[in-house]
């Protein structure tokens, strides 16, 4: 159940299947999620927030590893709301011209500066918010009526800057900036390309010098580094989702050669490929299963997530 500006589903209700993995979301806009049931596990390298039945999640513009878990025998569910930047400037400004709401944020913390999601708990307006908004995708009104779904859009952007700061306030506020947006899309979208720091440079319109310091106010790392961590996370999902050999997980994320990809593998996770795996399978009955979903706007293995493809 969804609803669609330009052929994007914007409002979504999400209902898995009987299905257990750790999958790969990539975002092209921003997404505010609240969990109607089960949990949700939000994976960066070996740790993971969970997001419980009732609490709120934002996921910002890029890659995320997450893990839906069912209620005992009833599927997880999940209702997101998608926005753009340009969406959320309208918005914003709509509440200052017709309502004077004068929005400001002081927040800032390093625990949301240098991660790209969220996990709060919700208030009491919020979770009255997504149960009205649940009642309108099963009825499915907002395919027929553009307007009831611009109104609850502008009513959460309310609800959340409304509040006191926040992590969740802090990072709605800062997608306002399109430059930025424009910035870690093209960074997003070359992850796994053969690209060189100076070519992303260029397409992102920097001196090389402007391009590594904006970088690393972005993502809080060097980009050479960045890329490496964003390349081996994925290459540990291949290693245990699939059955491809070391080489061809090393050559598909855009390592090289299999020995510099075996050596920085090791580095940072002190062991092999081969041994990671292994020692994944060994204990498959104790860890989480692992699966990749790449599709556009497709559905797979029961859910359908928003996507762009790097």
């Amino acid at each position: 159940m969804k609803s669609q500006i330009n052929g994007q589903p914007t409002i979504v209700k999400y209902v898995g299947a009987n299905f257990s993995g750790i999958q790969l979301l990539k975002l092209s806009r921003c997404a505010i999620g609240y969990v109607v049931r089960g949990k949700r596990n939000i994976y960066y390298g070996d740790k993971f927030h969970t997001v419980s039945r009732g609490e709120l999640f934002y996921l910002g513009v890029g890659n995320h590893y997450v893990e839906d878990i069912s209620d005992g025998e009833k599927p997880f569910e999940q209702i997101v709301v998608y926005y753009s930047p340009a969406l959320l400037q309208r918005i914003l400004l709509h509440l200052s011209m017709n309502y004077s709401i004068n929005v400001t944020n002081t927040h800032t913390c390093e625990k949301c500066r240098s991660a790209n999601h969220v996990v709060t708990q919700s208030t009491a307006a919020l979770r009255s918010f997504f149960a009205h908004t649940a009642s309108y995708l099963q009825e499915d009104n907002f395919m027929h009526d553009e307007t009831a779904e611009n109104i609850k859009i502008t009513e959460l952007v309310y609800l959340i800057v409304s509040q006191s700061d926040s992590c969740l306030k802090s990072k709605v506020m800062a997608n306002v900036d399109t430059d930025r947006d424009n910035f870690e899309q093209t960074i997003y979208s070359h992850i796994f390309c053969d690209i060189s720091i100076e070519e992303l440079a260029s397409k992102c319109n920097r001196s090389l010098t402007s391009f590594k310091k904006e970088f690393k106010r972005h993502f809080s790392a060097p980009p050479h580094r960045w890329f490496i961590h964003q390349r081996l996370m994925q290459s540990r999902v291949l290693l245990v989702s699939t059955s491809k050999s070391v080489s061809e997980v090393g050559n598909e994320c855009t390592f090289p050669n299999t020995s510099h990809f075996i050596k920085l593998f090791k580095k940072e996770y002190g062991c092999t490929p081969a041994a990671y795996r292994a020692v994944y399978c060994s204990n498959a009955s104790q860890k989480p299963s692992m699966a990749v979903s790449m599709s556009d706007y497709g559905v797979t293995n029961g859910q359908s997530y928003e996507s762009v493809a790097l």
